[in-house]
Formats: C-alpha cells, sequence, structure tokens
C-alpha cells in the first residue's frame, strides 16, 4: 500500500513543487487571498463595513500579485526611461497601476470583477500543476471543478473584457460626480 499522507511521497512532492517555485506560489497564495477577499465583498456575509474592508484587501493583493508578476518579468530595476517605457508595456504593470487607483476609491463593485476573476484563473492553473506535482489521481472532485473553469475560460476572459470597457465610461462618471 502506497503512503499517501501529507509528508508521505505525493504531499512531498507538491511540497518539493512549490519550494522549487516560490515566486510562483507566492503569487498563487496571494491570488488565493485575492479571490477570498473580493467573495467576501461582493457576497457582505460579514456586514457592508467590512465588505468595504475586503475591496481594498482584495486590490491591495491583486497589487502584490502584480507587483510580483512585474518583478518576474522585469527582474533588473533601473532608474531609466527605458526600463519605465519597458515596465508599462506589461500587463502586470497595467493591473498594478489599476489596483493602485482604485484601492483609495468608493468601492466600485464593477472594478473588482476583473481582479477576482482573473485571480480565479490563475489560481486554478496554478493549483492544476500543484495537484499533478501531488499525484495524478489527488483530490478528483477539485479537478473536476478546475476542469470546468478552464472549460469556460473564453467566456469568462469575454466577461473580463466587456466589464473593463464598461468600467471606462463608469469612471469618467464618477470623476464628475
Amino acid at each position: 500500500m502506497a503512503d499517501t499522507t501529507p509528508n508521505g511521497p505525493q504531499g512531498a512532492g507538491a511540497v518539493q513543487f512549490m519550494m522549487t517555485n516560490k515566486l510562483d506560489t507566492a503569487m498563487w497564495l496571494s491570488r488565493l487571498f485575492t479571490v477570498y477577499c473580493s467573495a467576501l465583498f461582493v457576497l457582505p456575509l460579514l456586514g457592508l463595513h467590512e465588505a468595504a474592508s475586503f475591496y481594498q484587501r482584495a486590490l491591495l493583493a491583486n497589487a502584490l500579485t502584480s507587483a510580483l508578476r512585474l518583478h518576474q518579468r522585469l527582474p533588473h530595476f533601473q532608474l531609466s526611461r527605458a526600463f519605465l517605457a519597458q515596465a508599462l508595456l506589461e500587463d502586470s504593470c497595467h493591473y498594478l497601476l489599476y489596483s493602485l487607483i482604485f484601492v483609495n476609491s468608493y468601492p466600485v463593485t464593477m472594478s473588482i470583477f476583473p481582479v477576482l476573476l482573473f485571480s480565479l484563473l490563475h489560481a486554478a492553473t496554478y493549483t492544476k500543476k500543484v495537484l499533478d506535482a501531488k499525484g495524478s489521481n489527488s483530490l478528483p472532485l477539485l479537478r473536476s471543478i478546475l476542469d470546468k473553469l478552464s472549460a469556460n475560460q473564453q467566456n469568462i476572459l469575454k466577461f473580463i473584457a466587456c466589464n473593463e470597457i464598461l468600467l471606462m465610461p463608469a469612471t469618467v462618471f464618477m470623476l464628475f460626480r
């Protein structure tokens, strides 16, 4: 009988995988925290005052994820115009700025959906990798949920795009209000 305890071969493979990919694991954990905080904002189970706090936490966690991703893409910081131009071409820089813009504003539900859904998609992808490192047959229910999420990835990305398109005029309207 094979040892399937967390300290056994399957658990050791997942832990070894996560220790080998520390930066990716840190981004995975921050994305899971983003999903958690976003869900508690969208579904205010702890009250409206707490929901606003979870809104800020979700955006700050997303800013952390974006900063880590930007560091991963541009590891050597230089105070130059060329470096800034290269950083501004990265999507992670756009989402870092996005999070920093909305973190101190009044909570806008539309602004949390792209953060929530991108974090959910990326966390699901890395969770699959962790489960693969743990063993090909580990946690079949979770794998099935992740497979359904992956199957709907294109629809989720279309929803995010529409949300961001509608968010722009809403933000301009909020500025003049």
